[in-house]
């Protein structure tokens, strides 16, 4: 298990613009991670993951789909209706 940064988890809005440019990295690994650190967010926070994955779900290649539905994992899991909708 990762270093915990409790600072981030209380408000992870600053991790959201490195997300945000990394999330149509080439590296299929980066991007995993992208889906890995929205899915953590979403346990916490999961209107914040709800509200990105409106905004990013628009126009979304393939790889971004992919994504941003591993991404969404924790919200489908509880029944989420915004997640389950989109």
């Amino acid at each position: 298990m990762g270093l915990q940064l409790k600072a981030l988890i209380a408000d992870p809005s600053p991790t959201l613009p490195l997300l945000s440019a990394l999330q149509d990295d080439p590296s299929e690994y980066v991007r995993r991670s992208v889906a890995n650190h929205l899915n953590d967010i979403a346990k916490d926070h999961p209107a914040i993951v709800a509200q990105w994955l409106e905004e990013h779900l628009k126009h979304a290649s393939d790889e971004r789909r992919a994504l941003l539905q591993h991404a969404s994992r924790t919200l489908i899991k509880r029944g989420d209706r915004r997640v389950l909708s989109a």
